[in-house]
């Protein structure tokens, strides 16, 4: 299985195997566009939520990090119209990390009401819900 990677020399790749990755916390977040319409309001709010009541000293004390970018920051979001949204966005409400998004179909789409004042394409309400898994690297 690795034998074409290593015949090739490929030194990140065996720097990459000597290297585990170690899940320290995952945690989960919902978010709602009501107005507007946008997959990517509501998936950066389930983000948000899902970061927002939480702190890590694990990562100083347990995994001996010391540049909070270290951490690797892996969110999977599942969103009504995924293709509409606009990754750098999401991830921009993460403060820290080596960071990744991975968006899939999912959320929920709810009736609401149309208000024209705030521009409102149609009455639908967006749902997003959102994994967040903060990793780390270890020998």
């Amino acid at each position: 299985m690795f034998g074409n990677r290593l015949d090739k020399g490929n030194k990140g790749f065996l720097q990459e195997v000597a290297m585990a990755r170690k899940r320290l916390i995952i945690e989960m977040g919902m978010g709602v566009d009501q107005h507007g319409q946008e997959p990517t309001v509501a998936a950066a709010r389930a983000v948000r939520n899902a970061i927002s009541h939480n702190a890590l000293p694990g990562v100083w004390e347990v995994a001996l990090i010391d540049d909070p970018n270290q951490m690797i920051v892996e969110v999977k979001v599942a969103v009504p119209y995924p293709e509409q949204v606009r990754e750098a966005e999401v991830l921009a409400v993460l403060p820290f990390g080596r960071k990744s998004l991975t968006v899939e179909s999912g959320g929920m789409v709810v009736q609401g009401r149309a208000i024209s004042s705030l521009n409102d394409k149609n009455d639908e309400m967006l749902v997003a819900i959102a994994a967040v898994t903060v990793l780390v690297e270890t020998e």
